[in-house]
């Protein structure tokens, strides 16, 4: 069993940044966060595999948000950059695989909450 733990959402105004970290008690291929809205699906954001590094991103996020990790600290940070209202979420770290898709990942944090105001 993995547990994973968020932190760094807050209140932001538009074009404004934060930093999401992720702290996992046990070692997966792959980490990824995912977000969703009120009313709206679970979305992909990025992912990463912890050994290669190799990044992969949604659509609505690249160019404005980058994903790293640590393996020292078994950490994954979420840089986000340029925000924008439609980004407000209640974000999710997930561990498993790598991939897009929610299903692949089989440990859940317990998500944070990001809002940008206009």
């Amino acid at each position: 069993q993995v547990q994973l733990v968020e932190s760094g959402g807050g209140l932001v105004q538009a074009g404004g940044s934060l930093r999401l970290s992720c702290a996992a008690s046990g070692r997966t291929f792959g980490r990824a966060w995912f977000r969703q809205a009120p009313g709206k699906e679970r979305e992909f954001v990025a992912a990463i595999t912890m050994s290669s590094g190799v990044r992969s991103y949604g659509d609505s996020v690249k160019g404005r948000f980058t994903i790293s990790r640590d393996n020292a600290e078994n950490t994954v940070w979420l840089q986000m950059n340029s925000l924008k209202p439609e980004d407000t979420a209640v974000y999710y770290c997930a561990a498993g695989l790598h991939s897009s898709s929610y299903r692949v990942y089989d440990y859940w944090g317990q998500g944070t909450q990001v809002t940008v105001s206009s």
